[in-house]
């Protein structure tokens, strides 16, 4: 297979740079800001489509405290060639510098980012590790940027919100498919010690006959060590989720993480995933913006930290689950309007 054909079907050579475009049907770029001495969180994200048609995006911008989510679809949208990025017209950019987000008077966002601690090149894979050498994935996962400072502003409904310190966390997701059948996903910051990250990423991943359940687990630890857990049989993580529970566990010969994630259904938003040929969205995940995440890591069984967070994020991702919710929410919201 040539390079460009190979890289084209998702898939990516070790130390390859993950975060340029694959030019696959579903690109997705996602900032996670975190403000911990505000207690306050807000996300942004673009997925650029390759339909028949053509491309197209679907943004989105959410922030907790507030239950706040706005989101749109777009028909002009690009993913960024040479590194991290997309862009959709004049209402949405975003980089490895600056996030830029404009869905109306009530739902802006302008932040720089600055001081990144980006995934090391000197790691051969990325967040999903050996997985990322096979061609036609259904999803692909990397964690890119793992901390670092974000300035600015953000309108949420009627407030303005500043931030001169907030943390960041940055990730992408592509594939030939969309999103998986079902997935979870976590991530976190805010814990005491500002340096520390984790993010966890599982689902169902499918190319041709294979057919397998894995999770990824990421956790940044305070002094600087970055663990990775995950591969099946060398060091598999054990995913229980449920709508408003995230328990996993994770084991290398060296290392054991455990992470205990809670929130309350009433609280989850329902987030839209596209449907790359329809070239619209429709319900497919419940995501939480200001969970709790606890987190304890062992080396040889002595455990090395333990934080926990009430800024993470956390989402337990499936159509059917999500469409089940929004209509029980709608059907709720047109009872409370007739009463």
């Amino acid at each position: 297979m040539k390079p460009l054909t190979y890289r084209s079907s998702g898939a990516d050579l070790p130390f390859s740079s993950l975060t340029r475009s694959h030019g696959v049907a579903m690109e997705g770029y996602f900032w996670r800001f975190t403000d911990a001495a505000a207690s306050r969180v807000v996300t942004a994200l673009i997925g650029v489509q390759q339909s028949r048609l053509g491309p197209w995006a679907l943004v989105g911008l959410g922030a907790h405290p507030g239950q706040f989510w706005r989101q749109g679809v777009l028909m002009e949208a690009r993913a960024r060639p040479n590194g991290p990025g997309a862009r959709a017209g004049s209402l949405f950019f975003g980089d490895d510098q600056r996030i830029v987000v404009d869905l109306g008077a009530d739902a802006r966002l302008d932040v720089t980012i600055s001081g990144l601690n980006r995934w090391p090149r000197t790691r051969p894979f990325g967040g999903s590790s050996w997985f990322q050498l096979i061609p036609g994935l259904n999803q692909y996962w990397h964690p890119w940027l793992l901390g670092g400072r974000a300035t600015g502003t953000a309108t949420i409904s009627d407030q303005t919100w500043q931030f001169t310190d907030a943390q960041v966390y940055a990730e992408k997701n592509w594939g030939r498919d969309g999103f998986p059948d079902s997935w979870w996903w976590g991530q976190a910051q805010g814990f005491a010690e500002p340096s520390a990250c984790v993010a966890f990423a599982g689902g169902q991943v499918t190319a041709g006959p294979l057919h397998t359940e894995v999770t990824a687990v990421v956790v940044q630890l305070p002094d600087g060590r970055l663990l990775r857990l995950g591969n099946p049989g060398t060091s598999p993580v054990r995913a229980r989720v449920t709508d408003d529970s995230w328990n996993l566990t994770g084991r290398s010969g060296r290392w054991q993480v455990d992470i205990d994630g809670r929130a309350p259904l009433a609280d989850a938003h329902v987030l839209p995933v596209p449907l790359v040929e329809e070239r619209r969205a429709t319900p497919g995940a419940l995501e939480h913006l200001g969970a709790t995440m606890q987190v304890s890591v062992r080396h040889r069984g002595q455990l090395v930290w333990e934080g926990i967070s009430t800024l993470a994020g956390l989402e337990h991702g499936g159509l059917a689950r999500a469409a089940a919710e929004a209509r029980r929410r709608e059907a709720e919201l047109g009872r409370q309007r007739a009463g």
